[in-house]
């Protein structure tokens, strides 16, 4: 492999017009496409194979009066201490506006529909759309915040909540955080305005690429709000790390005497091969999310991959043509003050390379400190709840929390929270009284409130009753009790299902419990057998995901201490909007965190190998090893931090929490893990690190990703200046 990717370095050192034309073009063509075919993101999503879903589709085809996908919005009145609501006229003025709102297709008074708390002084009124959550129109939810202004003026306290005052998600400029951190990063680095600029540029350059496409795409299929947020945080990290390792290599390779074009070559077929094998861990865990059969997942994991594509094939050719308009320049342009020396010179007594020595020498005391702080830090995660988000962890300050609590207070906790339960009376001798002896039944489960009369479709054959429970969405007892309704025996062959937006999140969760073991073994297998290729090892790979393992229980367990528990949340700015970890965040998780855990791994550990390859002593080849890639490798994972650590200020929750784990995980991973667990292990393992069976060995096709073939198969140059041997 090393020797195809010289060839393609040089080619686009050689053709570089040509290359960056190409480039150019496909940008120009994804900004044609996203700003003329692209249309609107969604923030619903099915979940196939469900018994919430499969009650939905039935509701759907049989009864669509119901109006199970459309939007909803509930107004909550509220009287003066003291005082009721008592069909107040500033009540039924604020429902005539509503009812003419636009795209409100009927509106429940809370007088005739009796939904008035025992006081008296709290009520509530039920808005159903005529369309999906996703299409309600900002004037739509405009109409509603004007409609209730006369109210409160009047004395009433109204606030309103639901999925249809719920905005959809929205790119922010968070990614600009990432960039100015990344170009500091990158220009203490290199010490050089050239050398930090051109990963920049071609990071955006793909970047540009990979979301305009994903845009050009939403105006063909249905693209989830927060697909293109993912792919932009992924991509944008992964760019510039790429592109980073690659530039890292050439500057070298120009400071051992090759010619520029030779330089370009050998820093693409060296350190290339490595970007590609970590380019191609990430891809395996970020598709592999197929397996957990949640379409909108899919399509996350399938976008970000798509990212990560482009990054790849932009730090393996635009990068390299753009070092051809460059040259020598890279090494120039310095900046006062800033050390423009080469971060992966050999023999330099570095901060990475006194690290390196202090770790292999006391391998056993790191170990101990650092498995027992990560398991410390893992501890919290013994408590995780999973949910999805709901009016509960919205703002304190806005309208949707003071109804969410305001309901609470005066009807119960469980009227955030009712149950939509689906009888399916087609095969019932007497639908009527099958349905009338269901809703009996349910009425005397543990946890019940209130039970609704049957509904019935036209047909007579479908009814639905509203349940609503006596304890909050996310509590054990209310999973208990959709446990218990769709426990219960079918009464005169009448089926039962259970749905709405508590038994989805219920349903989403056991779902993705259960897809966790599956999709480990995938992307864990396919990345053990990609990682045994690259380090010829059985060892180095096993080492690897314990490492992967030990990152994603100290994540999960500081997701838990935040979002959960409430731990510094005025820090992150989620003071008052704890509640369970979203559903789908930890097998998401899980899948980046494992591509970008082995791109470090990956990175760090190739360059030991190539010195243990090239004849170094096992503990000196993990030393000079280690101060090669440090400083290379911190940079990129301080930036790739920077960049997920801008997403924390996303107003969409699965954004929020996803930048915040991200965010730890690769600092745990490549400061903690990476460079202090690996080098440890690496020191205690000695040659039976690169042990591998030669029955194996001779089955293993040869990658190459250390570039051996490149010295015994390339001329050298003459005039090269070999570097110094690297201290002993």
């Amino acid at each position: 492999m090393a020797t195809y990717l010289y060839r393609l370095g040089r080619f686009a050192f050689r053709r570089r017009r040509l290359v960056v034309l190409i480039w150019l073009g496909l940008l120009a063509a994804g900004v044609a496409g996203a700003t003329t075919l692209s249309g609107p993101t969604a923030n619903g999503f099915s979940i196939p194979g469900t018994e919430s879903q499969r009650a939905a589709d039935l509701l759907n085809d049989r009864f669509p009066q119901a109006g199970a996908d459309s939007a909803t919005a509930r107004i909550v009145f509220q009287a003066p201490a003291g005082q009721k609501l008592t069909n107040s006229p500033q009540v039924q003025q604020t429902l005539e506006r509503i009812g003419a709102a636009p795209q409100v297709a009927r509106v429940l008074d809370p007088f005739t529909a009796k939904a008035i708390s025992e006081d008296g002084r709290t009520g509530y009124a039920q808005v159903t759309y005529e369309v999906t959550p996703d299409e309600v129109t900002p004037e739509a939810r405009e109409a509603i915040a004007a409609a209730v202004e006369p109210a409160r003026a009047a004395g009433l306290t109204v606030e309103y909540g639901g999925d249809a005052m719920q905005e959809g998600g929205e790119q922010q400029l968070t990614e600009v955080i990432g960039l100015g951190v990344a170009a500091v990063v990158l220009l203490i680095t290199f010490g050089s305005l050239i050398a930090a600029g051109l990963p920049l540029l071609s990071a955006i350059v793909g970047v540009g690429i990979g979301v305009t496409a994903i845009s050009t795409a939403s105006g063909v299929v249905d693209i989830g709000s927060g697909t293109p947020i993912l792919a932009l945080m992924i991509g944008l990290a992964v760019s510039i790390d790429y592109a980073l390792f690659i530039m890292s290599r050439y500057r070298h390779e120009l400071g051992t005497g090759l010619e520029p074009e030779e330089a370009a070559g050998r820093a693409v077929g060296t350190a290339g091969s490595a970007v590609v094998f970590a380019g191609l861990t990430v891809v395996i865990a970020l598709a592999g999310l197929f397996v957990v059969d949640i379409p909108f997942l899919t399509q996350m994991g399938l976008a970000a991959a798509f990212t990560v594509v482009i990054a790849v094939a932009i730090a393996l050719t635009l990068l390299p043509a753009l070092l051809g308009f460059a040259g020598r320049r890279v090494l120039g342009g310095r900046i006062p003050g800033l050390r423009a020396g080469d971060p992966e010179a050999a023999g330099r007594m570095t901060a990475g390379r006194r690290w390196a020595r202090f770790v292999t020498r006391r391998p056993v005391a790191v170990l101990l400190v650092t498995v027992i702080g990560l398991g410390a830090l893992a501890v919290p995660a013994t408590d995780l709840k999973l949910g999805l988000p709901d009016d509960s962890t919205a703002a304190p300050d806005s309208s949707q929390r003071k109804a969410y609590e305001m309901l609470s207070e005066g009807f119960g906790p469980g009227f955030n929270g009712p149950l939509m339960v689906v009888v399916d009376a087609g095969a019932s001798a007497d639908p009527r009284a099958a349905a009338t002896s269901t809703a009996a039944a349910v009425r005397a489960l543990p946890d019940v409130v209130r039970v609704s009369p049957p509904v019935f479709n036209p047909a007579g054959n479908t009814a639905l009753l509203s349940v609503i429970p006596a304890s909050g969405p996310s509590t054990q007892e209310t999973k208990d009790l959709v446990a218990a309704i769709r426990s219960m025996p079918d009464r005169d062959r009448a089926e039962v299902a259970v749905t709405g937006a508590t038994a989805v999140s219920i349903d989403i969760s056991n779902k993705l419990g259960g897809a966790l073991l599956p999709y480990l073994s995938l992307i864990i297998g396919l990345a053990f057998l990609l990682l045994m290729l690259v380090f010829r090892s059985i060892l180095v790979p096993l080492k690897a995901t314990l490492g992967f393992l030990l990152t994603v229980v100290a994540t999960f367990g500081a997701l838990v201490a935040v979002f959960q528990w409430g731990w510094l949340a005025g820090l992150f700015g989620i003071e008052g909007q704890t509640g369970p970890v979203i559903s789908m965040l930890p097998i998401f998780l899980i899948g980046v965190v494992f591509g970008l855990a082995m791109d470090y791994q990956i990175f760090l550990v190739t360059r030991m190998r190539e010195e243990h390859v090239h004849g170094a002593a096992p503990r000196t080849a993990v030393v000079d090893g280690f101060s090669h890639g440090a400083r290379v490798v911190t940079a990129a994972a301080v930036i790739m931090t920077a960049v997920f650590s801008g997403f924390i200020l996303s107003g969409e929750t699965l954004i929020r929490e996803m930048g915040f784990g991200l965010a730890l995980a690769v600092l745990l991973d490549a400061f903690v893990v990476r460079m202090t667990v690996v080098p440890a292990v690496m020191a205690l393992l000695g040659r039976r690190a690169w042990y591998l069976p030669r029955w194996l060995d001779r089955l293993l096709p040869n990658v190459d990703v250390e570039g051996e073939t490149l010295r015994s198969h390339l001329t050298p140059d003459p005039e090269r200046k070999e570097p110094e041997p690297a201290g002993r």
